[in-house]
């Protein structure tokens, strides 16, 4: 095999892995998308169930109630407590959202590095 086809074979070769290399790194985030999506549902779904047992859990306590400073007592405890929730589950969720997208973009790193020009 002359020099040129021998080389001309190695481009080839070169091209087909690099091309096999985008096509892994397109596949990969594609493999974190259900779990990741399935762990932002889940904290959706807890915080939701959480909410309501804690809005049925109001209304039983104000059912019972007969004084008007009681009632305020009881709305003011659980307002502080539905926004303390609120918070700490928003935290989580971005979380999980940031670690979705770190986990998409992460097969990516490799290749963007070997494509991009550094200055030698």
């Amino acid at each position: 095999m002359s020099n040129a086809n021998q080389n001309n074979a190695n481009q080839k070769l070169a091209q087909q892995q690099n091309g096999n290399e985008q096509i892994g790194a397109a596949e990969a985030p594609t493999m974190a998308f259900p779990a990741g999506f399935q762990a932002i549902a889940t904290a959706y779904g807890d915080y939701t169930k959480k909410s309501f047992e804690d809005t049925k859990s109001l209304v039983e306590k104000l059912s019972g109630v007969k004084s008007f400073d009681k009632v305020v007592e009881i709305q003011t405890e659980f307002a502080k407590s539905a926004f303390e929730t609120f918070v700490a589950e928003s935290q989580k969720i971005g979380a999980l959202y940031g670690d979705l997208a770190k986990q998409s973009y992460k097969p990516f790193a490799g290749f963007v590095a070997k494509m991009t020009p550094t200055n030698q």
